[in-house]
């Protein structure tokens, strides 16, 4: 790979060398924001200090401090880190550079609230296709959304705005139009992309988003996030001020971050940090209820908020396999469990049970916690989203992920996450084909890939947009089809409940 002859392109603040790889112009790690260290750390983002001479954007920056992720055996690669202060960093992908205007699609990832990074996304397929990609780093965990009532708050969600207004100022110079931007992610990222959606300094920054497996419902009330803040400062013998905590050392506190997480887990309550069995705790949330972000994203789309953006919003058909199956947890799920997670959600049990074993007579009480999980941290915020937004102006357009994967014997299934590397049109990645193996049906990911470009590109991925009648869903798997209203027992079990 050589630097020295790669593309350069001067953005607002210096100049920035990339790579020529396959047709494609890559460059990586350039930062939007100053490092979040000394008198900047659990501060607002500022914008980064202007550089002389060409930067070397060859290699990926930074990445978000986060604690250590352990996998099972044959899945690994996920959470790569690669150390530095300066990582409010970001990647841009292009097949043309100056005045190309082409399509921008900005990927916010996902990983928990706490984990994750841009390392395993490559964007040179959208680059291909005519897209100009930007994949993010921002902050994660207590770095990113500590609250400690002083009126500061969501520093990961400030983060992705300062990317977005960097995006808007540079992105011309880089073949992309800052007109025809589309913001998507998966899991917490969609997750953020749904707080963004509602949140007033967002207006403009963007035209259209896709949330995959996540649709702003993963908030906690001031009073919620500030009650954990008080633990954190507690597990670091610190006073719970802003200062003191930014006094200690970053592996403290990520030390103290799961601590914190291991003892909310004794405590389940999965309208705050989640907790049932076989579900990660998650204690670092957007706060709904600051300036920020006035109130809870689903209300405020409600009244109207964002109903000029075009949305694409789905969820895979068996979700919480992912945090079951490689684990070895799908099995150790009793009839007692599953019980006591429809009570934790709040659920009539007994209709809840009919209503999934109507639909799954042979599964287990493991193969139903999965899909409750899916319900309620996915597919029922999706449908309130695409409710809520059913007569606005903008269109919003449904989809499904039923492709079942053959790993782990066939039980890992259309689970969590298996989606992107379809999206990303990756099969041949060596670190997605630990999720999809060695034979991903290809015409799936042609598909997918064209109809999420194509979303960026026109604003319509080429199936009905979302009603409340028919209620069309488009369902991906080897022959892909609109379904109407697919599985009604169990969204309707819901109503009134989330």
């Amino acid at each position: 790979m050589s630097v020295e002859n790669g593309p350069v392109v001067m953005t607002r603040g210096g100049a920035v060398r990339g790579v020529l790889e396959n047709g494609v112009q890559a460059f990586r790690g350039i930062p939007y924001a100053r490092p979040p260290v000394g008198p900047n750390r659990l501060r607002p983002p500022r914008p980064a200090e202007p550089w002389a001479g060409v930067r070397d954007a060859a290699r990926f920056g930074p990445t978000a401090p986060q604690p250590a992720f352990p996998l099972p055996e044959g899945l690994g690669g996920f959470y790569p880190a690669v150390p530095g202060d300066d990582y409010l960093n970001l990647n841009v992908w292009s097949r043309d550079l100056g005045a190309a205007r082409q399509p921008v699609m900005v990927w916010i990832h996902g990983g928990g609230t706490d984990g994750g990074s841009s390392v395993p996304y490559d964007g040179s397929r959208f680059a291909r296709d005519g897209v100009v990609f930007v994949s993010v780093n921002y902050r994660l965990g207590a770095e990113g959304f500590l609250d400690l009532g002083d009126g500061v708050a969501n520093l990961g969600l400030l983060d992705q705005l300062a990317a977005l207004e960097w995006v808007r100022e540079n992105i011309a110079a880089f073949g992309g139009d800052p007109d025809a931007v589309t913001l998507f992610g998966e899991s917490s990222g969609a997750m953020f992309i749904g707080a963004l959606l509602a949140m007033p300094a967002a207006r403009g920054l963007f035209g259209r988003a896709i949330l995959q497996s996540g649709a702003g419902n993963l908030v906690q009330t001031p009073e919620t996030a500030q009650f954990v803040g008080r633990l954190l400062a507690a597990e670091l013998g610190v006073p719970p001020e802003r200062d003191a905590i930014a006094a200690v050392p970053r592996e403290r506190v990520l030390d103290a971050q799961t601590a914190v997480m291991a003892r909310l887990a004794h405590r389940p309550d999965p309208r705050r940090w989640n907790g049932e069995p076989g579900a990660r705790v998650t204690a670092w949330q957007p706060v709904a209820g600051d300036a920020d972000l006035p109130a809870p994203p689903i209300e405020l789309i409600r009244s109207g908020v964002g109903n000029d953006i075009d949305v694409l919003v789905g969820t895979n058909a068996e979700e919480g396999r992912l945090s079951l199956v490689p684990f070895g947890g799908l099995d150790a799920i009793s009839h007692g469990d599953l019980v006591t997670a429809m009570e934790l959600y709040g659920l009539p049990v007994e209709d809840a049970v009919r209503a999934y074993r109507a639909a799954n007579r042979d599964a287990a009480p493991g193969d139903l916690l999965a899909l409750l999980q899916r319900d309620w941290w996915y597919r029922v915020p999706a449908y309130r989203l695409a409710e809520a937004r059913a007569n606005a102006p903008a269109p919003t357009f449904f989809y499904e992920f039923a492709w079942r994967s053959p790993l782990y014997d066939g039980l890992l299934g259309a689970c969590h996450f298996l989606e992107v590397p379809f999206v990303f049109d990756l099969l041949d990645s060596p670190l997605f084909q630990q999720l999809t193996g060695a034979e991903p049906p290809r015409g799936l990911a042609e598909t997918m890939h064209a109809r999420w470009v194509g979303f960026a590109t026109h604003g319509d991925p080429g199936w009905p947009r979302y009603d409340l009648t028919r209620r069309p869903v488009m369902r991906f798997d080897t022959h892909s089809a609109v379904v109407s209203d697919p599985s009604p027992a169990e969204r309707t079990i819901w109503d009134g409940v989330y």
